[in-house]
């Protein structure tokens, strides 16, 4: 793939460091951009994050970008200006000009609070003036608080506030005109209502001293609370036109359970699309995101495979043979080879290699006759078909299947391993295969006293049919036993001969075929 990325993730606090740690771990090629100014920067300890309990923001921050990178995870500094889609692929472009590619982007850029344009007010937030209960309640437990309303949305913060002081005073003006009810739901737990509105905060430094009303009067306080109006950091999407829904008091992006915008290649996670979140809940919707956006890679990938593979057949013999068993649910017959039969019929049981064993019907049957059979084939499905056969077999002790390259059998069966019985039946392929070297290999393989048994096609089927020029060449016995450079020295040739053997067309007709049967003992 020529993208530099599969996924630019936009913003590094704790929705964006998850949502790149879980895509780093799920082995993708990451780079999160970021501009180094998280929401919670303004709060020197965070609270209600299990496990880091009073810790200050930049902590976590600095500890979740060291594990991203453990997992390869680059970082970019800046401020991206705008993203552009096309052929399939997004395309970042940051202030300073570079530009970045990738298959795939999460949004994690948080939002700017937007607080009551009042003296005082902003120098203080994040220190005396907040916005979480959860999140500062507790350090300023029991103490005179104010909450200063900005809209009626407000008024949940008013109420959720006297859980932790029963000391609590409402400023109403940015709210509008409360009902009755309410007003005297608030004064049955002892919460003061003050309608004039504040012109001033007041304070010692980044302590909250007290507010100023208008209409002249200073009230003492030690914390306010206040909901600024949330900004989204997204301005960079505009011309995406991708949907939005007004949520918080915000015009935000409308995302899907799984964080994905109307975009199928853009997701979003934290506080740009759900302001509320703290930071654990920041965390889990970046993880959340973080799986979704690898699952739609994940489909990504299959489509394209699918695509080259119809557009480019398989060349190797592991790919054609594992596409060719992956196409049916069976490919042969589940009975054990005639000459196979035959030939180990005689011989006393011992142990006993099967070279391409296939779905394992000749592995099932040498265990069943009382053999320790080994069968070995490069498919996958292939040995999955053959193990489960096997585990079905009432010798399933004496079965063993093994996925993998015939040329490297050693490898497989261990160096020093010697077997009474090596056999390849029908060890044919369309594609390019090193059958004479996996024959030869599975000849080393045979101990003093046991047999060599290779059943081949030596004609191809009556009812084949081939381009003029393109008929494939199937080796005679003679050529076979040249083909294998047996020492005569060390081998005795029991059986070379061609047999004739009745079978059946695809159409269903009588036909018969010949096969080539070579069968050798070391001596």
């Amino acid at each position: 793939m020529d993208e530099q990325n599969d996924v630019i993730v936009i913003g590094g606090g704790p929705a964006g460091l998850s949502a790149a740690l879980m895509l780093g771990r799920a082995r993708r090629s990451v780079t999160v951009v970021d501009a180094g100014s998280p929401r919670n920067r303004f709060a020197a300890h965070m609270h209600g994050v299990l496990g880091h309990e009073g810790a200050p923001p930049r902590d976590l921050l600095a500890r979740g970008r060291s594990e991203a990178e453990r997992y390869g995870i680059r970082f970019h500094g800046g401020t991206v200006s705008r993203v552009r889609e096309e052929a399939g692929r997004v395309e970042v472009v940051l202030e300073a000009g570079d530009t970045l590619m990738a298959r795939a982007l999460a949004v994690a850029t948080g939002i700017t609070d937007d607080l009551p344009d009042v003296p005082g007010l902003a120098e203080r937030w994040g220190e005396s003036v907040l916005h979480c209960p959860y999140c500062h309640g507790w350090e300023v437990r029991d103490r005179r608080l104010g909450v200063l309303m900005t809209s009626p949305a407000g008024l949940h913060q008013a109420r959720l506030v006297r859980q932790w002081s029963d000391r609590v005073v409402v400023f109403t003006a940015g709210a509008g005109e409360l009902d009755a009810e309410t007003r005297r739901s608030l004064r049955a737990r002892g919460t003061v209502l003050e309608d004039a509105a504040v012109v001033e905060v007041l304070g010692d430094g980044s302590a909250v001293t007290g507010v100023v009303t208008a209409d002249g009067r200073t009230i003492p306080l030690d914390a306010v609370f206040t909901a600024g109006v949330p900004r989204p950091h997204d301005g960079f999407l505009e011309g995406l036109g991708l949907a939005r829904a007004e949520a918080f008091g915000a015009d935000l992006l409308a995302v899907d359970a799984t964080g994905r915008t109307s975009s199928p290649r853009i997701w979003a996670a934290g506080n740009v699309v759900h302001p509320p979140a703290n930071v654990p809940m920041s965390m889990g919707a970046g993880s959340s995101v973080g799986a979704a956006v690898n699952a739609a890679l994940m489909e990504d990938d299959d489509r394209r495979a699918l695509a080259l593979a119809a557009a480019t057949p398989p060349s190797r013999p592991r790919d054609f043979w594992e596409d060719r068993y992956a196409q049916r649910e069976a490919i042969w017959s589940g009975r054990v080879n005639r000459v196979l039969a035959d030939v180990a019929g005689g011989l006393a049981p011992g142990s006993a290699l099967d070279l391409g064993c296939g779905e394992g019907a000749d592995v099932v049957w040498l265990a069943e006759q009382g053999w320790d059979a080994i069968g070995v084939d490069i498919s996958a499905t292939a040995t999955d078909r053959a193990r489960w056969a096997g585990a079905r077999s009432a010798a399933a002790d004496r079965i063993r299947i093994v996925t993998g390259d015939l040329a490297d059998l050693a490898h497989h069966v261990g160096p020093e391993t010697r077997f009474d019985l090596v056999t390849a039946s029908f060890l044919h392929s369309p594609v390019d295969l090193p059958r004479a070297d996996i024959l030869r290999a599975g000849a080393a393989l045979v101990a003093p006293g046991g047999h060599l048994l290779v059943t081949s096609h030596v004609s191809a089927p009556p009812w084949a049919t081939f381009e003029p020029g393109h008929a494939p060449h199937f080796a005679g016995v003679a050529e076979e036993l040249e083909a294998l450079a047996l020492d005569p020295a060390a081998w005795d040739v029991v059986v070379a001969e061609t047999r004739t053997r009745e079978t059946t067309s695809p159409d269903g007709a009588a036909a018969t075929i010949d096969d080539g049967v070579v069968l050798v003992r070391r001596r």
